[in-house]
């Protein structure tokens, strides 16, 4: 059974990418566009992994993170958090938000199908 991932980003253009390489990998992928959506979306869902970008309208995806690592019905999903926000205060706040990586944008396409998988295990 492949697993299923949520690609929460609110860049139509990056969503589209993400979900294009995931699927060519054998994932399910369903996609919001900001966090209230993916907080809806995970609930339905179930997703394995939730590909999370960090600046959204709206709640940003470390309120994101706080809230499904909150929630005990959500805190077990795996968050990997994909940001052009570079700093290393923001990569830290992304993993001390419960991501277990934190890639920067524009990313490598096999960097980042590697940390899918190690997020999957």
């Amino acid at each position: 059974m492949s697993k299923k991932i949520l690609v929460v980003d609110d860049e139509a253009h990056i969503n589209r990418l993400v979900k294009f390489i995931l699927e060519k990998q054998g994932y399910k992928v369903t996609q919001a566009f900001d966090g209230e959506e993916c907080l809806e979306k995970v609930k339905i869902d179930k997703p394995d992994l939730v590909v999370l970008d960090v600046m959204m309208p709206g709640m940003d995806g470390f309120e994101v993170a706080d809230e499904l690592v909150a929630d005990p019905e959500t805190k077990n999903i795996r968050i990997l958090m994909l940001s052009s926000k570079a700093q290393f205060e923001d990569k830290m706040r992304g993993i001390d938000s419960g991501a277990m990586y934190y890639i920067t944008k524009p990313f490598d396409n096999k960097d980042f199908v590697q940390k899918v998988k190690e997020c999957l295990e």
